[in-house]
């Protein structure tokens, strides 16, 4: 059957936009003609101005008058080159295109409506250029830089060279394969698969600990699942102390009161950014060393300051969508000082595999897509996160991310057969992650406090935080001794009287400039002028 012309042009437009989406190149657009592929396509063959730059990325017009330039009709508008055909997109109202990101975002956030096109990064020299020591790299113009410079998520050259080229598998700075006679605990942990227990004890002397970790934020739409059904004072680890978890906090909709009671209550405050922005994908390949510090520095400076909780312990971050950042990210992290990541989702392995230091070459592949670091970071602890594994082979790392036709007994069924691939190997972590929504359905809610009862009976397994596990991993005590382990104990947190969490919180109503709409936020403390964000996080007016 002959397919009509324009009806193939049409599916020709979207399979490119979507080859392009899969890629990570993804913007927010609206098309100016109207909606349809058909009409965009009738655009473009009319359109005869704007000449091809056929390089797969989108770019602005290159005639456009200079006094223009900066006027939100020009800097909202771009283009893209598919098989010799231009097509025109628009940001959505109120957005601008930022052509070296390729994403639409807020006027603050653009500062290149002058650009036309990102220009092509040069590859770097290195070793044949001819610079004066073996401790310096040659950029692509034949600059020579130290050679710590290339690869560190950071641009040095003068081109730009020494960071466009740079993969986990291509760094000349890249991390070494783990050393036993030299990574040696409590500050370094690390082997050949990651299989390996800490201390070198056998499964039956070790804990079987379980994490429970939940992203995103926390309000009164959750709170009654934390406090009435998973984390209940009845529910004791074998010591006797209340099983804990860690929360992983992004800041939209969150009520800091209820953060602060977490913290009193010896839970784990742990870092999710403040934006948690799309596309998933401008955390991985767009985000910079200072975005990086704005979302995470500026969420715990955040929590700080409206929950009252301790900076130095906020000790984790989880990058949103799981789309590690690759060594932007965990620079930022080892000069701030956090002690952990866990956004990192190892291969599926009959035997699952530990936590490690990231002072060598990680363990494992890098899964999928993803952007794993590839220098060494001495000291940072990557939580590596498990898949579980349903009945028929299929994976999952978040419980809503596994089959939504499982139903209750499937579920159950699935939590304990991932249970006993950890207890019966390896003995290390099993985490189990959540988001909040996951249970809604009533079913999965039941079988959840079902599997918790089951395990709450075993004498060698505990419910602990990340900071909790990464403790023993640094002095790995035995099952018959863990009554004394210190870190695992609960004396009443000593708390400071601003460090109480109230009973009768604020309700802050706030403007957002850069939201442009209103935003409550509920603390024990004074309101502040204007809702925290990005660059203002204690919300100054």
């Amino acid at each position: 059957m002959k397919l009509n012309r324009r009806r193939t042009s049409d599916y020709v437009v979207l399979h490119q936009i979507g080859r392009l989406i899969c890629l990570g190149i993804f913007v927010h657009f609206t098309f100016t003609a109207a909606v349809s592929a058909s009409n965009l396509v009738k655009r473009s063959l009319r359109d005869s101005t704007i000449e091809c730059l056929d390089d797969g990325r989108f770019y602005r017009n290159p005639h456009r008058a200079i006094s223009r330039m900066w006027s939100y009709s020009e800097c909202s508008k771009y283009f893209l080159c598919l098989d010799g055909e231009v097509f025109e997109f628009r940001c959505s109202e109120g957005l601008l295109f930022d052509v070296t990101r390729q994403i639409c975002d807020f006027k603050a956030n653009v500062d290149n409506c002058d650009v036309t096109a990102e220009s092509k990064t040069p590859k770097p020299l290195l070793h044949d250029a001819p610079c004066a020591n073996d401790a310096q790299l040659g950029c692509g113009d034949g600059t020579c830089l130290p050679n710590e410079y290339f690869c560190d998520g950071s641009i040095d050259c003068p081109d730009g060279s020494d960071e466009g080229y740079c993969n986990p598998n291509n760094d000349p700075n890249a991390a070494d394969k783990c050393d036993l006679s030299v990574c040696q605990l409590p500050d370094c942990f690390c082997s050949k698969d990651a299989t390996q227990i800490p201390g070198g004890l056998e499964p039956v002397n070790t804990p079987q600990m379980i994490i429970l970790t939940f992203d995103d934020s926390i309000n009164m739409e959750n709170w009654n699942l934390y406090q009435d059904k998973i984390f209940t004072n009845k529910r004791k680890n074998p010591n006797g102390c209340p099983i804990r978890g860690t929360f992983f906090i992004s800041h939209q909709y969150t009520d800091y009161q209820k953060i602060q009671k977490l913290w009193e209550q010896n839970h784990e405050i742990a870092l999710h950014s403040i934006t948690h922005r799309g596309p998933e994908f401008w955390w991985r390949d767009n985000a910079t060393i200072e975005d990086y510090f704005d979302e995470f520095v500026g969420q715990a400076n955040i929590i700080n300051k409206f929950a009252n909780v301790r900076m130095e312990e906020i000790r984790g971050i989880r990058v949103p969508f799981l789309k590690v950042g690759w060594n932007r990210q965990f620079l930022m992290m080892k000069e701030f000082g956090f002690v952990y990541d866990s956004s990192i989702v190892a291969p599926f392995t009959n035997i699952p595999l530990w936590p490690y230091t990231l002072d060598y070459k990680i363990p494992h592949d890098c899964l999928g897509d993803n952007n794993c670091p590839s220098r060494s970071y001495p000291g940072v602890w990557e939580m590596v996160m498990n898949q579980l594994e349903v009945e028929d082979g299929r994976t999952c790392v978040y419980a809503d991310q596994c089959p939504a036709n499982l139903n209750g007994d499937d579920v159950y069924r699935m939590f304990m057969h991932n249970f006993k691939r950890h207890y019966s190997t390896s003995r290390a972590p099993l985490g189990l992650y959540f988001h909040s929504g996951w249970f809604k359905k009533p079913e999965y809610m039941d079988v959840f406090v079902k599997f918790l009862q089951f395990l709450e009976k075993l004498p060698d397994v505990y419910f602990v935080t990340n900071n909790q596990a990464i403790e023993w991993m640094k002095n790995p005590t035995p099952v018959n001794q863990l009554h004394n382990f210190e870190p695992w104990k609960c004396p009443p947190k000593q708390l400071d009287p601003h460090e109480v969490t109230c009973s009768y919180p604020n309700s802050c109503k706030l403007h957002s400039r850069v939201l442009q709409q209103d935003r409550y936020l509920m603390t024990c403390n004074e309101c502040p002028k204007q809702y925290p964000w990005i660059r203002n996080e204690l919300g100054l007016d």
